[in-house]
């Protein structure tokens, strides 16, 4: 696991998505991209948490940034859930979770006392240079999706400036 911080390179990948796609993030290099961890395709938080980057897709469109979600679900998954709600931006099949692992998603989490590996809601905002901007740790989802959109006008308006 790598302890990423701002300014480095966004590790690179090449996964599955649904609709039997896949993507490297390599691909995305000129564009902005909003990579979300989240735990599991239609419980109530990765839900709303999706619903709310839908919600938000043509304001981070209009700022030249992708939104991409990545869990360990299969793609046949993404593609139900997808479907169920509607969602417009690429979802991520890491089953082997290595990408988890690079961006340091993939952490012991403990419930009930019962300690297990799981997918730690994470967001990180990355350049058209691929290089990470911002990291939010331990998302909660109310509010999330505009703080990232707000994070990102504020670093565009940096960049250009």
């Amino acid at each position: 696991m790598q302890d990423l911080k701002i300014g480095d390179l966004a590790p690179d990948f090449t996964l599955p998505t649904d609709s039997e796609g896949e993507i490297a993030l390599s691909s995305l290099k000129g564009k902005w991209i909003v990579l979300y961890f989240y735990p599991k395709d239609d419980t109530s938080g990765c839900t709303k948490e999706a619903i709310a980057f839908k919600d938000l897709k043509n304001e981070f469109e209009n700022l030249n940034a992708q939104i991409l979600g990545i869990s360990k679900d299969s793609p046949s998954k993404h593609d139900t859930f997808k479907d169920k709600y509607d969602l417009n931006f690429p979802l991520i099949s890491d089953e082997e979770t290595r990408a988890c692992q690079a961006y340091g998603a993939w952490v012991e989490k403990s419930m009930y006392g019962r300690k297990y590996m799981g997918i730690d809601r994470s967001t990180f905002l990355i350049d058209p240079d691929q290089k990470i901007v911002q990291i939010w740790r331990k998302v909660k989802v109310p509010g999330h999706a505009e703080a990232v959109l707000d994070t990102l006008k504020q670093s565009k308006d940096t960049k250009a400036a």
